[in-house]
């Protein structure tokens, strides 16, 4: 059925964004974000989901932080707001035009917002992981979730992507999914944003 947010490892891709050291003593639970979506990236790594991984103006924002594990990755720089600049596209259009992007990094309400509007646009389904996106503010953070869930994206979690892009004990990568599984998400504030909803 079109339209419920079903994610498929077939048709995905995992985007990274922009989670660069001079973010690191400014974002509301960088620690605890950074880790949500490293495990992210590992999960993807194990279902051969293609990722791709950008840095906002990495001269003066510094490199992507060592702990999300993504060395190896070509880095795309860019200076606009959204993800989607030439090199992304070129990188996308060769890997078939996938249907589905996982959005992690920051900030909410700017890159991950714009990155969002721009996928949306070309018809592609957006799965935004909560708990592996911040921004300096919590409420920026928190209404930027909210503004993209009425645009249309999919509001989901670390572990829910996970379970997800498995969907069944015996995936033949089920164990391996399930020992990034171990332990619970860190806790990363958003239980304010529920109590609103």
């Amino acid at each position: 059925m079109a339209g419920i947010g079903r994610l498929s490892a077939r048709s995905s891709v995992l985007l990274l964004c922009d989670m660069q050291e001079k973010f690191r003593p400014t974002i509301f639970h960088f620690t605890n974000v950074v880790s949500n979506a490293a495990r992210l990236l590992q999960a993807c790594r194990i279902l051969a989901i293609p990722p791709i991984l950008t840095e906002q103006y990495p001269k003066g924002l510094g490199p992507t932080v060592p702990e999300l594990g993504a060395e190896g990755l070509k880095t795309h720089t860019k200076t606009r707001f959204s993800m989607l600049t030439d090199t992304v596209e070129e990188e996308l259009k060769s890997l078939g035009n996938p249907k589905q992007a996982i959005l992690c990094g920051i900030e909410a309400q700017a890159c991950i917002a714009c990155t969002a509007y721009d996928l949306l646009e070309r018809g592609m389904e957006v799965h935004i992981v909560a708990d592996a996106v911040s921004a300096r503010s919590q409420t920026d953070r928190l209404f930027a979730l909210s503004r993209l869930k009425q645009s249309g994206a999919f509001l989901t979690t670390t572990e829910g992507v996970l379970l997800q892009l498995v969907q069944d004990a015996k995936h033949p990568n089920f164990k391996e999914i399930q020992k990034l599984l171990a332990h619970p998400s860190p806790d990363t504030g958003l239980l304010a944003f529920f109590s609103s909803l």
